[in-house]
């Protein structure tokens, strides 16, 4: 939820050209609408004059990426269902709310989304590789899924893993731990490990990983320190 909200900005001279009708609204619907809805787990940003009141709030929130509540850094690691806000993102949402946060022609609002769950994601199940520090994969895996098994809150951790090529995939990366947004990170394609894969999570002190191989996938793994 957002830490407070912003002035009203009733009488902010407008200089930009960017709009919530325009190019706004299609980041909230994208990145927050399932949320910040009537109905939803915080207060609906899906009209201007709702959205208005929270614009400076809203930039420091995104801008310090604490919003959208995703702790996965963007780009480390392609999953789907990704929350996070690209850097084009940042720039139109930091720069309609300095230009004075200008509704636009209501005309060019998109569709807003139905926020029935569609496409979302299913939880993995299969069998876990837990990752503390430095592994060594003894046998071939498909990875389907990743998320934080044990990590202390405002911690950071990085996973890669090294194939026995020296190609290296990055897994995850995840900044400033928060465990109310705990999640399952589902990759957008399975990720083939071959045996001999090196998975390595650093800082190691910061906690552990669990991979999801999914079902009928076993693996195995052989500490390496």
């Amino acid at each position: 939820m957002l830490a407070g909200c912003g002035s009203a900005l009733g009488h902010d001279v407008i200089t930009t050209k960017i709009t919530w009708s325009r190019e706004v609204s299609r980041i909230v619907y994208r990145h927050c609408a399932s949320c910040h809805r009537e109905g939803g787990t915080a207060f609906s940003l899906m009209k201007y004059d709702e959205s208005r009141p929270w614009a400076k709030s809203i930039k420091e929130e995104v801008l310090e990426r604490r919003m959208p509540p995703w702790n996965a850094v963007k780009g480390f690691g392609d999953f789907r269902d990704d929350k996070g806000l690209t850097g084009e993102d940042l720039e139109v949402i930091s720069n309609w709310v300095e230009g004075g946060a200008p509704e636009g022609d209501p005309k060019l609002l998109p569709k807003a989304p139905a926020n029935d769950g569609a496409g979302r994601a299913e939880p993995v199940t299969g069998d876990a590789i837990v990752v503390d520090g430095r592994l060594v994969l003894d046998r071939e895996v498909t990875v389907e899924a990743i998320r934080a098994k044990s990590m202390l809150k405002g911690s950071t951790i990085q996973v890669i893993a090294q194939h026995p090529d020296g190609r290296i995939d990055p897994l995850l990366w995840i900044y400033n731990y928060q465990p109310k947004w705990d999640q399952e990170y589902v990759y957008r394609s399975p990720l083939r490990l071959p045996k001999g894969t090196i998975l390595e999570a650093s800082p190691a002190a910061s906690g552990t990983v669990e991979l999801i191989s999914g079902a009928g996938s076993a693996a195995k793994g052989t500490a390496a320190r």
